[in-house]
């Protein structure tokens, strides 16, 4: 399940960033860039959780640090993500899923909103006022909108990707008739079950018993009490211990 999780967010973080630089960096908007790999740290931490969202958002935005045509100090965007990614993966339901797509909205903006101010704290401390010269208003605005708007395209995407990565074969199991397969004791052939020879086929209805089998069956009621008396003997013995 973890390599599973690993590739699929290195698959995710790579494309998100060639994509970022190659297309959305060339199309020349006012104001702030679309950033497609804050949604997909965003997408990964409503599904994996704090801890998760804060290592896929240090390593995600270290990749972006030290990628061209990247003009910053390295590290300045890693630690943004790293926050941004654990804060987001604390708003994930005990549960496991949202049921609405409210609160995966409002996290994108926080997101938005939070990371350009921290993109810009952290800028002011190395001494770097390119937030200043174009406008840190119109920065905060631009961002919020650009990403609110690709939200709906790529944050369920993400998230129903990363789900399907964290299935659990013997859990996907459980529904209908195939979650009794998932246990021996459970499985078809003799039993009670209603597949195959059990003692509840042909529709429910036991098969009659000749003559034959009648005087067997009374022959080997002792015997099957005597079993079950040892074996409940055994059991309360085990519970005594």
């Amino acid at each position: 399940m973890y390599v599973n999780r690993m590739l699929l967010t290195a698959a995710l973080v790579v494309v998100a960033l060639v994509v970022q630089v190659a297309v959305l960096a060339r199309l020349q908007l006012p104001g702030a860039v679309p950033d497609l790999l804050l949604l997909v740290v965003l997408g990964l931490a409503l599904v994996y959780g704090h801890t998760a969202g804060a290592l896929v958002g240090f390593f995600a935005g270290l990749l972006a640090d030290i990628a061209p045509p990247a003009d910053h100090a390295v590290g300045r965007y890693a630690l943004v993500l790293c926050l941004i990614g654990y804060a987001a993966g604390l708003t994930k339901p005990e549960g496991g899923a949202h049921r609405s797509a409210t609160v995966p909205m409002l996290v994108v903006a926080s997101a938005a909103i939070c990371s350009t101010l921290l993109y810009a704290g952290v800028g002011a401390l190395v001494g770097d006022a390119a937030a200043r010269q174009v406008g840190l208003t119109g920065l905060l605005i631009t961002a919020t909108v650009y990403d609110l708007l690709l939200a709906p395209f790529t944050v369920p995407l993400i998230m129903a990707l990363a789900r399907r990565g964290e299935k659990d074969p013997i859990g996907a199991e459980t529904g209908g008739t195939g979650g009794l397969r998932a246990y021996g004791w459970l499985g078809s052939g003799t039993g009670l079950t209603t597949s195959g020879t059990g003692l509840l086929s042909k529709g429910g209805k036991a098969p009659k018993m000749g003559k034959a089998g009648k005087r067997s069956a009374r022959n080997a009621k002792p015997a099957t009490l005597a079993a079950a008396r040892g074996k409940a003997g055994k059991i309360k013995g085990v519970k005594r211990l």
